[in-house]
């Protein structure tokens, strides 16, 4: 069988760097182990203890340290810039692929 997604209007804003979605009110990180003052309440800044910041992405190239984190329903993923901050319909936010993104939605005028 098969079914077709139903068409759902959907809420998205292109993440670059820290503050850029418009609910990232800069926000004080409580850990005395962190150089950074603030990070993003939807997108917060990219940690790992195994990888360090001037590593690449093995998805864009940009060094680690220029990317985001946001925690998602499944866990988290990590935001490369250029990447769409997609809110769902229970406002639950995730991050999107700029192709998958052009592939799968449209502009609502």
């Amino acid at each position: 069988m098969k079914y077709r997604k139903k068409p759902v209007v959907i809420e998205a804003h292109r993440w670059y760097q820290n503050g850029d979605h418009p609910n990232d009110a800069e926000t004080p990180i409580n850990q005395r182990a962190q150089p950074w003052p603030q990070e993003g309440l939807v997108v917060r800044r990219y940690r790992h203890p195994k990888k360090y910041n001037e590593d690449p992405c093995q998805h864009c190239g940009v060094r680690m340290g220029d990317h985001g984190w946001i925690d998602t329903l499944e866990a988290g993923h990590n935001v490369c810039p250029g990447d769409w901050i997609i809110t769902g319909v229970a406002g639950e936010c995730y991050p999107c692929k700029p192709d998958i993104f052009e592939a799968t939605y449209d502009l609502v005028e």
